[in-house]
């Protein structure tokens, strides 16, 4: 099978005529044999320089692994953005407990798109990082804990975690190392909660996934009360090509403080939708440049830049660039870079409304902020989009989405909150308009997102 460029491909720079275009911008590492028929299987990715980065590393003390990945200035492809090297530092060692890696595959976040089409299309470069992580944190047991509803991502896993033990990549003594490490891939239920590291790991031992209160945090006491590494998959997965190709070449990617490659999700009312891999820092109106645009006829009216848990930036925000320290001074969050752009037809309520809902729907209810305020947070952006609502709700949505903020039990609350705070700052007139106007001034018939007039109900 050929990954196609509207779905995982990376355009090639070739594909924009020789490398003119803006194209050459672009950084594939991770994406660069998607396209490549059984670009899944160990036979491919052996001829792109698998598991050499394994092989580097297995000369080097785990200590020395550690401080080579903190030097390169990895940082979690998660959302965080936390350093990946001090994260595995974090770890005590001569505990005389068992160390572990879980990998956080239970991608869930609206408009995230990366990790699944990297664990469909090169999975290897995830197996080859996980075996490097724990031979740097001394483990012996490693988790993929995968989002469960992608059973072809489920089998092509199973399937290179076996191809892995059949080549002496996993198992007892690993390539003449003396290292021993086994994988366990774990198919969850499909909860966004279990997105959150905490409420993974109880999901994991086969409990309710429900987020844990920290100190201890899982360094500490994590997966059956021992230390534990918990990464995104995207994370563990670049760490193969910095060890291969040195962290001087990774650290040429980006800026001082965002330095590599990433991908990036563009989505939404773009021509030609996709992931787009390259190094942090770029803008959206270049990857807007190389993706043909928004769709013909239409201009861009707002976007997240990770997701619908960080605040939603407009067309003022094109030329931030795309790495943490930039987007956090405009205001939003990098998140998982994952682009999604809506053109002028689209009504920020009713987008707001439906990210909204999500929320309330997968809040586990543990706290009270979240589990009433998202339920409430539901009912007054209802009623103002159905021409209901009044002056005073717009105050109320602010109010409550303030005592959600950084008072719940984990970072759901404060992704609910943000469409709320952004939208108000920045469209604060379209939502008096539909009060006003008693109703939503946009024809849906415009717009090709949502064209279901209809309203699940919201179970908290």
């Amino acid at each position: 099978m050929t990954v196609s460029t509207d779905y995982g491909g990376t355009p090639r720079p070739e594909a924009g005529g020789g490398g003119d275009g803006p194209e050459k911008l672009l950084a594939p590492v991770l994406s660069a044999f998607w396209d490549e028929p059984r670009s899944w299987t160990l036979e491919t990715y052996l001829r792109h320089d698998g598991y050499q980065g394994l092989r580097k590393a297995l000369a080097m003390s785990p200590d020395d692994v550690i401080a080579y990945v903190k030097d390169s200035g990895l940082r979690g492809r998660g959302g965080a953005g936390f350093p990946t090297g001090m994260k595995w530092q974090f770890i005590p060692q001569g505990d005389g407990k068992p160390h572990y890696l879980v990998v956080n595959a239970d991608e869930s976040e609206p408009g995230t798109c990366k990790d699944i089409p990297l664990l469909f299309a090169n999975p290897h470069s995830l197996v080859e990082g996980m075996i490097i992580a724990c031979y740097a944190i001394r483990s012996e047991r490693a988790f993929i804990y995968l989002r469960g509803e992608t059973v072809p991502v489920l089998r092509r896993l199973h399937e290179a975690v076996r191809e892995a033990y059949a080549a002496g990549y996993l198992g007892r003594n690993i390539l003449g190392s003396g290292v021993d490490l086994d994988i366990t891939v774990h198919a969850g239920a499909g909860a966004y909660i279990c997105g959150e590291e905490t409420a993974l790991l109880d999901s994991l031992e086969g409990r309710r996934g429900q987020p844990r209160l920290r100190p201890p945090f899982p360094a500490v006491a994590g997966l059956y009360a021992c230390p534990t590494v918990v990464n995104n998959v995207e994370s563990i997965a670049s760490v193969p090509a910095i060890l291969n190709r040195g962290k001087e070449w990774f650290r040429s990617m980006g800026s001082e403080k965002s330095p590599g490659f990433t991908l990036y999700s563009l989505s939404g009312h773009v021509a030609r939708p996709g992931q787009y891999e390259a190094p942090l820092g770029i803008t959206l109106r270049q990857l807007l440049d190389m993706s043909g645009g928004m769709r013909p006829g239409h201009r861009l009216k707002f976007w997240t830049p990770g997701g619908s848990s960080t605040p939603l930036l407009t067309d003022e925000h094109l030329d931030v660039p795309l790495d943490y320290e930039a987007v956090g001074a405009a205001g939003s969050m990098l998140g998982t870079k994952a682009l999604q752009c809506f053109d002028e037809t689209t009504c920020v309520v009713r987008a707001v409304t439906r990210w909204t809902e999500f929320y309330a729907h997968e809040s586990c209810g543990k706290c009270t902020p979240c589990r009433e305020g998202t339920y409430w947070l539901v009912q007054l952006l209802r009623d103002i989009e159905a021409g209901r609502g009044r002056l005073t709700d717009l105050d109320k949505l602010n109010d409550i989405a303030d005592n959600i903020n950084g008072k719940s039990f984990c970072a759901l609350g404060d992704g609910a909150a943000s469409p709320i705070f952004s939208s108000l700052k920045y469209f604060r007139a379209e939502y008096e308009q539909h009060v006003r106007g008693r109703g939503c001034p946009f024809d849906p018939a415009k717009s090709t997102v949502w064209a279901d007039q209809s309203h699940p109900e919201v179970h908290v």
